[in-house]
């Protein structure tokens, strides 16, 4: 895929970025639970937080292909800072982009695309997963407000973020048209993180329980109108799997990095191991399904940018390139050996961190069934 003179630049600016900002700090995060706050204003200031988000609402106006690919830059220096610049840019600023009033984009997009405000996107529940459709938190109109109660799991920067976007049934007779979205700050009266969970991987994002307790929002604070949850929820989706794609293709590269210096300075058997067939063919192998996996991830990128579609395609996306990036980075690990099992390479980081990549915007197995619905279509 021919990339324009912008797609590179936005590329280029992410690639600096995570060389000199974000891998020499990755593991020191990685050991304190958390990204500095200043660092992701850093991103919102060169506009790696809002690249879709408009200029006239703080940020790039880029296309969604160059996103795509500054995400993978970022995923390469430290994957938890790609998912905290992923919710800022989609779910979350695509959907304030489509549906929110001026006054919410005041309030949320401008601030969270300019990296002064991290955004929260809460749809997952205990009992739902994937199953968007089958949500149990309620909004009941009282008074003039509306009031939720409920419970979410699984939250990225439940506790960090300083917005959510949540989702909630306000009408329970109508089945998926009677689920809207809600904005709210997170310290509101009602809004409590209930668990932080300790993670196998992406340490420095918290990732959380939340309850809704008597949480009481202002009419003006539904977005889009009622009814349109579950749109914009699917909708969100579509693009969030192709940015997990596109993370994953940024771990599995900085693993196969990895792999290969490694292997170009380390000596067995009078020569380094990247001269050994079985070390280079591996290598190749790494090369070759990473290669694979970025052109599937553009063309789901390419095809949203031309009319908003691609759904299978970014279903696709998101299967190949997490089951990729898993066994890139495992292989990245038996590369290394025993250094690659501990601590003081990355190795061993990059394979927790993109375990959850087949998980998080919907299982391979969710992909899988997805695919195959389209085509028995």
């Amino acid at each position: 895929m021919q990339l324009t003179e912008e797609q590179l630049m936005i590329r280029d600016t992410a690639r600096n970025f995570a060389q000199s900002e974000l891998v020499p700090n990755a593991d020191e995060w990685e050991r304190t639970g958390n990204v500095p706050k200043d660092v992701l204003r850093k991103m919102g200031e060169i506009g790696l937080m809002g690249v879709v988000v408009p200029e006239e609402w703080g940020g790039v106006g880029a296309d969604f292909v160059s996103y795509a690919l500054a995400l993978e830059e970022i995923a390469a220096g430290h994957a938890a800072s790609s998912l905290y610049m992923s919710l800022n840019n989609s779910p979350n600023g695509l959907a304030l982009t489509k549906y929110g009033t001026d006054a919410q984009k005041e309030a949320f997009l401008r601030p969270s695309a300019e990296g002064r405000l991290q955004a929260v996107f809460a749809l997952t529940e205990p009992h739902t997963g994937s199953d968007a459709s089958n949500l149990k938190t309620r909004a009941e109109k009282v008074g003039n407000k509306w009031v939720i109660n409920g419970s979410k799991q699984f939250i990225s920067s439940g506790e960090s973020g300083a917005y959510c976007l949540l989702f909630a049934v306000t009408d329970p007779e109508a089945g998926k048209k009677g689920i809207s979205a809600f904005l709210t700050p997170t310290d509101a009266a009602g809004y409590t993180v209930v668990a932080k969970e300790d993670k196998m991987g992406q340490r420095a994002s918290d990732l959380c329980q939340l309850a809704f307790e008597d949480l009481e929002i202002a009419p003006d604070m539904m977005l889009g109108e009622e009814g349109q949850g579950y749109r914009i929820a699917l909708e969100n989706l579509t693009t969030g799997r192709i940015g997990i794609a596109a993370q994953s293709i940024g771990i599995a590269r900085a693993a196969l990095e990895c792999a290969r210096d490694y292997a170009k300075e380390r000596e067995a058997f009078g020569k380094v191991i990247i001269e050994h067939q079985a070390v280079g063919h591996r290598l190749a192998d790494m090369a070759t399904q990473v290669e694979a996996a970025r052109h599937l991830m553009l063309h789901a990128a390419r095809l949203y940018d031309v009319d908003g579609g691609g759904l299978v395609e970014a279903s696709m996306a998101k299967l190949f390139a997490s089951e990729m990036a898993e066994k890139v980075c495992s292989d990245a690990v038996q590369t290394l050996g025993g250094y690659g099992y501990v601590g003081g390479f990355p190795a061993e980081r990059y394979f927790r961190d993109v375990r959850v990549c087949k998980i998080y915007e919907g299982t391979s197995d969710v992909q899988r069934m997805l695919i195959a619905r389209s085509l028995a279509a």
